[in-house]
């Protein structure tokens, strides 16, 4: 007879709750979970098809090693062992900092990916940093960090609340939300509407998010910060600004009005192709909402002005009075964030701590921007990447010119990859290892409550056994160990307990933490048995947002907590947090900071341009995810295709009907057409994570439907400065009939 098991899906950051049913040890099934107090029953196709993914005939179960040039299953002994060799000749010849580090984004949806993959870093002592947010979300980090003193205090959209809502470059019908954590984030829209607020759209398609709002406007690709500073200037003109619960404690409002002079509606509506009047409504219909939210996603972060579209978004909610309000854009409360401790000055943040290399690009966060990879690998001279580590991670196909950096990493010494899957990255390492199954894995969203639109607490152990396997987090545990001196058949139980002796030292130390004072044996000693990882999230529970700091609050949370409530712990609707969470030094707002002020000249000059010729942007479809998902058959075929989309009246002019070849700045394709009037004139479509049609992979299904690889048009020369976020969206490309 079948069972039952709950977990949280991990394939998208709306992170619902499934039941799984499993049969003869494996899952055949997977639907919503009713009970789940965060996501009530909610499914998508992606999580429909858990047990797809589970089961994957093409994904690794043993690690692969290079042996005389070809990649060959190997015992995790032998692969440990040469994963050690490789890592520990790399930095004995060339030194730690000569490996680079490639970080994809399912790390976010992991327990082990959130935990681990910093202390191999810091073991290395590498600042070859890169990661998938470059090529995503950085441009938000940037602006947070600026505006509020923390790169992780993340503004969220009210969704249950807000009376108005604006979403600028963001399709969450399809995508499911994203820098929003929200469980049917489509239910939710529905909601707003049926409850007689109102929601405007503003994409240069006609996405399936757009159509259901009351409002659409389709501006030119790469014109949304002059479309947001244009409603700024409209706020101040109108005597429209109110702040609201912050007034108190902002600086730079009169920066502020002073850049938007130059931001008329009537100047910025020819730059970004829409009408005047349509931009002074919107700035009107927002001051006068009882509530009200702009969210901004991936649109508006991997275009030129990424940064200042981020940071003006924020801007906007801010002078509607709606920022930290209920309805408007609030701060989330992470279960592991740690406990409120008053007001207090901060830091503040900075980029450019260090640069690139080669190209001079400045560090933001810890890393380098992606395009630089390719480069930093090929030039030769000091501090040349001489070996790489990628962990969950396919940037060739996910950054930009993905041809030249599949040649750059076919001449690294030695390539680690920790990866279940043979893909056009990882075919080029010399020992993969692959992480078992989600359904051998535990689940816990360390990163994704801080996104989260409802405060929530869950945990889902394992479902099934590993079968004699390392767990994700013994895995990267050994490579710590290799990286601090210790062996890779150390116990990785150590890597562990370093952490967590550090980390309750600092806590006992600080006079405003929860356990300040006591000792940290006392406190080791509460910690449950159990895996490394499960002693260190109890850790963060209890010295949390809303832990039980270590029994001296006992109905705060423990992980035990948990697990006692498998379909969650709800806390509750978001609260303001302000001034509580400010981090800069001034412990105010920062509305100016002066790093985004000097950029807004290059924005300002960017208004003479007007559009000529096509520019290409990306797309997102419900049964797809980056370059991870094209090789299970319940999420293939249908509306899920890799096709240019274009306008009719374009098609009509250039004559295309079936095929088109496109030419970019890096490079040329040639694919589908697909005709639609849901795309503004001018403005060509391709969805991102497509080209499987690189030898020696093994995702087989993937391959024979290849698509195109939309990044290989992108030379990567285009960034965005203040993030290094490369510009993905709005390339200026060529198209005519592929004959």
């Amino acid at each position: 007879m079948a069972d039952t098991a709950l977990r949280i899906c991990p394939f998208c950051e709306a992170t619902c709750g499934l039941t799984l049913t499993i049969d003869d040890g494996r899952v055949v099934g997977a639907r919503g979970d009713r009970d789940d107090v965060f996501s009530a029953g909610f499914l998508c196709p992606k999580g429909a098809s858990f047990a797809e993914l589970d089961n994957d005939p093409d994904r690794l179960s043993a690690p692969l090693v290079r042996r005389d040039g070809v990649l060959r299953e190997a015992t995790w002994d032998e692969a440990f062992a040469a994963m050690a060799d490789g890592l520990s000749g790399a930095i004995r010849e060339h030194g730690g900092a000569s490996v680079g580090v490639y970080l994809g984004n399912p790390n976010a949806h992991t327990v082990a990916g959130s935990l681990y993959p910093p202390l191999i870093v810091r073991g290395l002592g590498t600042r070859h940093v890169f990661s998938a947010s470059t090529l995503d979300q950085m441009p938000k980090h940037v602006s947070l960090g600026l505006m509020f003193g923390s790169p992780v205090a993340f503004t969220v959209p009210d969704l249950d609340r807000t009376n108005y809502l604006v979403i600028i470059g963001a399709n969450p019908l399809v995508s499911n939300g994203s820098l929003a954590t929200a469980a049917d984030f489509p239910g939710k829209l529905r909601r707003l509407r049926k409850r007689g607020g109102r929601l405007v759209v503003i994409d240069p398609a006609r996405t399936r998010t757009a159509e259901l709002a009351d409002r659409h406007l389709a501006p030119r690709p790469g014109t949304d910060a002059a479309l947001l500073f244009a409603i700024v200037h409209v706020l101040f003109d109108e005597n429209l600004v109110d702040l609201g619960s912050v007034q108190d404690f902002v600086n730079g409002l009169d920066e502020v009005r002073d850049l938007a002079a130059a931001f008329d509606p009537d100047t910025v509506a020819a730059y970004c192709g829409i009408d005047a009047e349509q931009i002074r409504t919107l700035a009107r219909e927002l001051a006068a909402a009882p509530t009200a939210a702009v969210y901004g996603r991936i649109g508006t972060s991997t275009v030129e002005f990424g940064t200042l579209g981020s940071w003006l978004i924020d801007v906007v909610n801010t002078l509607t009075g709606n920022l930290d309000r209920p309805g408007g854009a609030m701060f989330p409360m992470s279960p592991t964030a740690p406990a409120p401790r008053g007001h207090r000055p901060g830091r503040g943040f900075s980029i450019g701590r260090w640069h690139s290399r080669v190209s001079g690009y400045p560090e933001v966060l810890s890393e380098l921007p992606t395009p630089a990879l390719a480069e930093e690998i090929e030039t030769p001279g000091d501090g040349q990447i001489k070996a790489m580590i990628t962990i969950a991670g396919n940037p060739v196909l996910s950054a930009p010119d993905g041809d030249r950096l599949d040649r750059a990493l076919a001449g690294v010494g030695f390539m680690l990859s920790v990866d279940p899957y043979l893909n056009e990255t990882t075919r080029h390492a010399d020992v993969i290892l692959p992480p078992p199954p989600p359904s051998r894995a535990p689940h816990f969203d360390v990163a994704l409550n801080a996104l989260a639109v409802r405060n929530n607490a869950r945990y889902s152990p394992p479902a099934l056994p590993l079968d004699g396997r390392p767990d994700e987090a013994q895995i990267l545990s050994r490579i710590a160990l290799v990286l601090y001196g210790l062996g890779h058949d150390a116990d990785p139980a150590l890597v562990d307990d370093q952490v967590i002796t550090t980390t309750l030292s600092k806590e006992t130390a600080d006079a405003t933490s929860p356990v300040a004072g006591r000792t940290v044996d006392e406190l080791i000693a509460m910690l449950p048995d159990g895996p490394g990882y499960e002693r260190r999230l109890d850790m963060m529970l209890r010295v949390g947002a809303y832990g039980d700091a270590f029994g001296a609050r006992p109905d705060g949370l423990t992980l035990a907590k948990l697990k006692d409530a498998p379909h969650g712990i709800d806390l509750g609707p978001l609260q303001p947090r302000l001034p509580d969470l400010l981090r800069t030094p001034s412990g105010r707002i920062e509305l100016a900071p002066p790093q985004l002020i000097s950029d807004v000249a290059r924005l300002r000059d960017a208004l003479g341009r007007r559009g000529g010729g096509f520019v290409l942007i990306g797309r997102r479809h419900l049964r797809s995810n980056n370059s991870w998902m094209h090789n299970l058959p319940a999420l293939t075929g249908g509306t899920n295709r890799c096709t240019l989309q274009i306008h009719p009246d374009d098609a009509a002019d250039l004559g295309l009907t079936d095929t088109a070849i496109v030419k970019g700045p890096g490079g040329e394709l040639v694919v589908p057409v697909e005709v639609t009037d849901d795309i503004r004139r001018g403005v060509l479509s391709l969805p991102h994570g497509w080209g499987h049609d690189r030898d020696g992979t093994g995702q087989k299904l993937a391959a024979r439907a290849p698509g195109v690889n939309a990044n290989q048009l992108n030379d990567g020369s285009l960034l965005d400065p203040l993030s290094g976020t490369a510009v993905l969206n709005g390339i200026p490309v060529v198209v005519g009939p592929a004959s």
